[in-house]
């Protein structure tokens, strides 16, 4: 039930958003020159898949987990995206395509390897990772492995369609401040 709701719910918001995401590409070519950025993460059962999100931050910035990229590296439009959680939206088509889905843990790096031991103690690669969670309305980030993980394991243990609902709905009301670059 869940993948159907992904599905439907994904295509249906690239659909509508589609002039937002259309704008924001063509800024985002005045801002960095390359608005689109790809990265490549640890998905379900540490499978790797390409993340698409908008660019945040300048071209050349070091690849690793935002609480530990410098704050200098986010454009001004980069903070404008992350605010707003509008640099979310390209991975709308990761869910589409079966690599995520809108709501589970989200995707961590591979270098990010206490977070990996953290998770695989706790099973939580055996689910789709997400664009939101409970870990996100939460405000707990990556800087915290632990308490990320557990916090993970609890929601995957309790997913079901009306928590997954909720869980959308809070973040669309902006609940959570996504990960935050100290």
């Amino acid at each position: 039930m869940i993948r159907i709701l992904d599905f439907t719910l994904s295509l249906v918001g690239l659909i509508i958003l589609l002039p937002i995401l259309l704008i924001v590409t063509l800024v985002g070519f005045f801002d960095t020159g390359s608005p689109i950025f790809v990265q490549e993460r640890v998905g379900i059962n540490k499978k790797p898949f390409k993340l698409i999100k908008f660019r945040t931050m300048g071209l050349g910035t070091a690849s690793v987990a935002s609480h530990l990229a410098d704050k200098v590296s986010i454009t001004t439009f980069g903070k404008f995206l992350r605010r707003t959680k509008i640099d979310e939206l390209p991975q709308l088509i990761n869910v589409v395509k079966g690599d995520m889905s809108l709501v589970g843990p989200r995707p961590n790096l591979y270098n990010q390897k206490e977070l990996i031991l953290e998770r695989d103690a706790l099973n939580i690669y055996r689910t789709l990772p997400g664009i939101t969670g409970l870990a996100q309305i939460k405000n707990i980030d990556m800087s915290t492995p632990k308490l990320l993980a557990k916090t993970d394991k609890v929601m995957v243990d309790n997913l079901n369609v009306k928590n997954y609902l909720n869980y959308i709905i809070l973040t669309i009301k902006g609940s959570g401040s996504g990960d935050a670059i100290k």
